[in-house]
Parts: C-alpha cells; sequence; structure tokens
C-alpha cells in the first residue's frame, strides 16, 4: 500500500462508514477528513460530527447541498426525461457525482491525497464514485475498503465495531431476518437487501415510508399545476419555488397520493442483475409533466431525437459517466432544445396515478387548432395533399410487391 497522509471520506455515521472510519486509521495510519452530504436524505447530520469527533477527526465537512443537487443534477437529467430501463428515474444514480465532486473539491482544499467510500465491490457505487472522482482530479488516489478488507458480513462489521468501540444503530427486522439497505435523497428512497434478493417476494406495505399505498389515497383527485420555463419546473400552483422548494412540495403531494413506487429487477454495469425497489413520487410527477409539456412545444423530430438519445444518456447517468465529454456534450443539445420548453400543465393525482389534464404555451405552443380541428378548417389545411404523400411513401412498398407477384 503506498502511504496516505490525509483521505477524505465520504461519512454517514452509519454502520459501514463508521467502521471504514477506524479502519483508515489503523491501516493506513492517516489523518481522515470526514464529508457528510445532506442531499434531502431526512436523516439528523448531528450525529455524524459527533461520531467523527469521537475518533478524532479535526477536519469534519457537513453541507446542505439540496438547491444544488436538483439544479445543477436532477433538473437537467429530467429535461432529457432519462429513465433506466424503461422504469428506474435515477434517483440513487444522479446524486453520485455530486458527492464525488465535493470529495475531490474537499480534497484539494485540504491537501488530501486520497479519497474514500463506502461503496461494495458489487454494486454501481464505486464505478460512480470513482469515475467521478477520477474525471475531476485524475491522479487522485481512491481507497475502496469492501475490495480490500475481509469484513464481508454485517456480523464482521458488527464485531470489528463492538471490539473498538464504535457505536452503532443496527437492530434485525423482526423474525430474524436482516432489514432492508436504504439509500435516500430529495429525489427518491431505494430500498435492497434482505428479503428482497428474493425476486419473487412482494415487499411488506411497512417498508415503504414516503408514498401512502394507492388503495389508502384519498378517495378525491387533487390537482395541480406546473409552470415550466426553459424545461424546469419554476412555480407549483402560481407560486414561485426554488428547485429544491418545487421537488420537495411534488414529493408531498405525490406521497399523499400513492404515487411513484416501484419494483425492479435491473441489469447493474457490473454485469448481475439486482433487484430494487423505490419510491420517487416528485420525480415521477415531473417525468410525466414535462413530456406533456413538450408535446406541445417541441417540433416532432426533435422530440424523435431526444427519445432516440434518452436511453444512452440515462445508461451514461446510470454507469457514472455523468463528468464525461460524451454526456456533457449531449447535455448542451438537450438543454438548447429546451429553450421552447415554456408554459402550464395541469396534473391530476389520484390513487397511484398521475394524469395530465391540461397543457399550454402562450408563447411557444406549435398546436394549431385551425389546422387539427375535425371541423370545417376554412382551407387552413388542403386534405388532397394527402393523397401524393400517401403514394410517394408507399411507392417503395409497391415495387416490392410487385416484384414478388412477377
Amino acid at each position: 500500500m503506498s502511504k496516505i497522509n490525509k483521505v477524505v471520506l465520504a461519512y454517514s455515521g452509519g454502520l459501514d462508514t463508521s467502521v471504514i472510519l477506524k479502519w483508515l486509521q489503523d491501516v493506513y495510519d492517516c489523518e481522515v477528513i470526514t464529508f457528510t452530504a445532506d442531499i434531502g436524505q431526512g436523516e439528523e447530520l448531528a450525529p455524524a460530527r459527533k461520531k467523527a469527533q469521537m475518533f478524532g477527526v479535526k477536519q469534519i465537512f457537513i453541507e446542505d447541498l439540496r438547491d444544488e443537487f436538483v439544479r445543477d443534477f436532477v433538473f437537467p437529467m429530467f429535461r432529457a426525461n432519462a429513465v433506466y430501463e424503461g422504469e428506474y428515474l435515477l434517483g440513487t444514480s444522479i446524486a453520485r457525482p455530486l458527492i464525488a465532486k465535493r470529495m475531490v473539491e474537499i480534497a484539494r482544499k485540504c491537501g488530501a491525497d486520497a479519497i474514500s467510500h463506502g461503496a461494495t465491490g458489487k454494486g454501481n457505487d464505486q464505478v460512480r464514485f470513482e469515475l467521478g472522482a477520477y474525471a475531476l482530479m485524475p491522479n487522485v488516489k481512491i481507497i475502496a475498503p469492501w475490495r480490500e478488507w475481509d469484513l464481508l458480513s454485517r456480523e464482521k462489521l458488527l464485531k470489528y465495531a463492538d471490539q473498538h468501540g464504535i457505536p452503532v444503530d443496527y437492530k434485525k427486522k423482526k423474525g430474524g431476518g436482516a432489514p432492508y439497505s436504504m439509500d435516500a435523497n430529495l429525489l427518491h428512497i431505494s430500498y435492497e437487501g434482505g428479503i428482497l434478493e428474493d425476486p419473487d417476494f412482494e415487499p411488506e406495505e411497512s417498508m415503504w415510508r414516503i408514498t401512502m399505498s394507492p388503495e389508502k389515497a384519498p378517495n378525491r383527485p387533487e390537482y395541480v399545476e406546473l409552470e415550466y420555463r426553459r424545461g424546469d419546473i419554476v412555480a407549483i400552483n402560481g407560486k414561485k419555488m426554488m428547485p429544491e422548494q418545487v421537488l420537495t412540495k411534488l414529493n408531498q403531494l405525490g406521497g399523499r397520493h400513492g404515487i411513484g413506487r416501484l419494483d425492479l429487477v435491473e441489469n447493474r454495469y457490473v454485469g448481475m442483475k439486482s433487484r430494487g425497489c423505490y419510491e420517487t413520487p416528485g420525480g415521477t410527477i415531473m417525468l410525466k409533466a414535462h413530456r406533456a409539456m413538450e408535446s406541445i412545444t417541441l417540433d416532432r423530430e426533435v422530440l424523435a431525437l431526444k427519445d432516440d438519445l434518452m436511453p444512452r444518456y440515462a445508461r451514461m447517468i446510470y454507469n457514472g459517466y455523468w463528468f464525461s465529454p460524451e454526456r456533457k456534450l449531449l447535455q448542451s443539445l438537450i438543454d438548447e432544445s429546451q429553450r421552447p420548453v415554456n408554459g402550464k400543465v395541469r396534473l391530476k393525482l389520484y390513487k397511484g396515478t398521475a394524469l395530465v389534464a391540461g397543457r399550454s404555451s402562450k408563447t411557444d405552443s406549435l398546436f394549431d387548432e385551425t389546422i387539427a380541428t375535425f371541423e370545417d378548417d376554412k382551407g387552413a389545411y388542403d386534405q388532397a395533399d394527402a393523397t401524393g404523400f400517401i403514394r410517394l411513401n408507399a411507392l417503395r412498398m409497391r415495387i416490392a410487391a410487385n416484384r414478388r407477384r412477377k
């Protein structure tokens, strides 16, 4: 092992990173700087500071990144309508580049020569953290304890914590099963592990944290109006809001009506299949509304091009390439497409669904009622023009059909 003087640790204060903090001090004999990001996980962060101080950490960074998270990461992603494998709204994936960015910035500020994280060697997060770090600090050293140590089970971690006096809050579920592994931020909550490793097991209702069961959601629908400017939501029900406030409000609305639950078996970048359950109430509303806004403001071929590129863009985020040149290039195209995405969308929230109730744009709508109408259009559209259009588009098929007959 090369000599490490200072290392920045992505620190939550939970079991894994609490053990890692002590392990880094013992194994690498280095100064550890802890970094805890508030990206809306809804947890009290003061205990993380207290635990770090307990083990002699002198430089402790606890930062509120919620608005930056939504403004610079979530909103740009939703301009692309990004969905991984047709369903996943990338709640965990999009948070990792922000954390990696701040770790690198802290490492530069404090003169650290390494960063460390608690992602396992089986998952995607190790890739996301490290690709992000290398893109921003090419020569940084990375310590990934799960790829180095032999503490490869919860039992071994708990034993290590007990031996070294590390306070942890880790309780088994009633009935003896391991608790779910959870990851939360302002965009979503994910659940993995434990009984969820059986993809045929339906999760218990008690697992879900931020969404009401659709069966128990209100029996009356609720309408919400979202105002868009250049593809981003700037107001809800006429009230101007900052990005963080927008997502917080939509989470409350969507959660109350049971919107945004997902049970998915996905393909991890490292090669294995993984089952995860997700709650993304605000993001589900955002995706529905954004597509509705684009439906009347974007040219047909621009919208088709975006839809063609979206799966690739989503894979870039899922696989950890947020800071790659190809993602940045694609983002420029996406952002340029959003210039005319201005107007309002009205949604009806009811029993797990978000239905579009209306959409309008005073300045940028391409919907022309005089042409689209089924009534007399007074010459706005000559229906006879369709004859030549159809015959020309059928020409290759007619030629092929005639050849087959001969």
